[in-house]
């Protein structure tokens, strides 16, 4: 392969095109979001993936999922086929885990992985998403969108990471018991939510943008938690006010004393 090919990314760090290529990244949920994250991960030369989606291509899905043409949604491909299209595409010797199921379904190759980013649709899935993550020391990233009002849309949206001896995500008041028990009472009605390419393309984007640094530690920032609050109206991703007016420094919810460094990547 080229030389050439990393060579406008070099500023990562020396060693992070081989950090990059070690390092298990899982992705369950392959939408608007999750298609997203996989095609960048594989431009920027990730190798190894644990995907999960059960999903197909559906038309009303096209406004948003990269890499799907109406071709797909004729003939129903799986989400979780043009993830691995796009991947082997840019990454032809890259390994893939490639699950037609929920992650629950299938969880123990999602413990292979340093990082989690999740493209899922409820509360629930992301507080079982975080307490898995949490368990096996890996850092978890979280992203999701949604569009309040009809007479004068506002889209809204998070880009949350959650990792090992920081904060989570009921620490900084994105994931509460209200939150949970109203998603419960309206389990099953809530229908289709708004959903369009851009917000979802920003928040991935960001998203990526926390896991290379959490690889690299290009920013030398090391952060232990990140809570960030996308304005799709006023174009803007900024810290969260909940985050800033915290006053909990540990996170009584996990125990430290399953701190690790799961980022660890032997070379």
């Amino acid at each position: 392969m080229s030389k050439d090919r990393y060579s406008r990314q070099s500023f990562l760090g020396a060693n992070s095109e081989e950090l990059i290529s070690r390092c298990t990244v899982g992705v369950p949920g392959l939408g608007g979001g999750g298609s997203h994250i996989v095609q960048q991960f594989a431009h920027l030369g990730f190798q190894r993936y644990v995907l999960y989606d059960y999903d197909v291509v559906e038309e009303s899905n096209l406004n948003r999922l990269v890499g799907a043409e109406l071709t797909d949604a004729l003939a129903e491909t799986p989400k979780l086929h043009l993830a691995k299209k796009m991947i082997y595409g840019l990454q032809p010797n890259a390994s893939i885990q490639g699950f037609a199921c929920k992650w629950q379904d299938k969880p123990e190759p999602l413990r292979e992985c340093q990082i989690v980013l999740g493209c899922v649709d409820s509360y629930k899935a992301r507080e079982e998403l975080e307490i898995a993550c949490r368990r096996y020391l890996m850092h978890y990233i979280d992203i999701g969108m949604d569009v309040h009002g009809k007479e004068k849309p506002v889209i809204g949206g998070q880009i949350i990471q959650s990792s090992p001896g920081g904060l989570c995500m009921r620490c900084m008041g994105f994931l509460t018991d209200e939150k949970l028990a109203a998603e419960a009472a309206r389990y099953g009605d809530a229908g289709h939510r708004p959903q369009v390419v851009w917000p979802n393309g920003v928040l991935a984007s960001t998203a990526v943008g926390l896991a290379v640094d959490l690889v690299t530690n290009w920013t030398r920032r090391s952060r232990t938690h990140t809570y960030l609050a996308y304005d799709g109206n006023e174009e803007t991703v900024r810290e969260s006010l909940t985050l800033r007016n915290l006053a909990i420094k540990e996170c009584p919810h996990f125990s430290g004393s399953e701190v690790g460094d799961p980022i660890l990547i032997e070379l």
